[in-house]
């Protein structure tokens, strides 16, 4: 799959608001307002405010209520560029995980941030997980291909 074909959830409708078809959102994103179209060009933004929106393609409560659980999805491309050191989470998911001397650990499957930092969870192929903090000393390295974790943050 190309870049351009990745997607990334930037917000999920939790809800209806109102009776006009507005929709709540749960927002994965500091600011929405850069996007106009999600999912492909399936929903186009008619207004937005704060963590209310109303798209053209939603007419009344009943449709605003449907679409309850819906992900808002833009391409990959489409997010701004990163500075050196910066990564989106979705870039991290389903990396490979290895030790500094390339022994496998298994997959990044979740990153979390309890308000420390972010944590990445990493599930080895015999099915349990491990967490490790996303700094410089447990993860000296990570690219579009692996994820680097030092010895002592690899759980046995």
């Amino acid at each position: 799959m190309s870049d351009g074909e990745r997607t990334v959830t930037l917000a999920v409708v939790t809800g209806a608001h109102g009776i006009g078809g507005e929709v709540r959102l749960k927002l994965f994103t500091g600011d929405l307002s850069g996007y106009r179209s999600f999912n492909g060009g399936r929903l186009t933004v008619k207004s937005l405010r704060g963590e209310i929106a109303r798209f053209a393609e939603v007419e009344d409560r009943t449709a605003a209520e449907a679409l309850r659980g819906t992900e808002l999805t833009v391409s990959r491309d489409t997010l701004p560029p990163l500075e050196e050191g910066e990564y989106y989470h979705a870039d991290l998911i389903g990396l490979p995980a290895v030790t500094p001397d390339g022994e496998a650990l298994g997959r990044v499957v979740l990153v979390e941030n309890f308000g420390a930092g972010d944590v990445i969870e990493i599930e080895r192929p015999n099915g349990r997980r491990f967490m490790i903090p996303m700094r410089p000393e447990a993860v000296p390295e990570w690219d579009g291909e692996r994820l680097i974790v030092s010895h002592a943050f690899a759980e046995g």
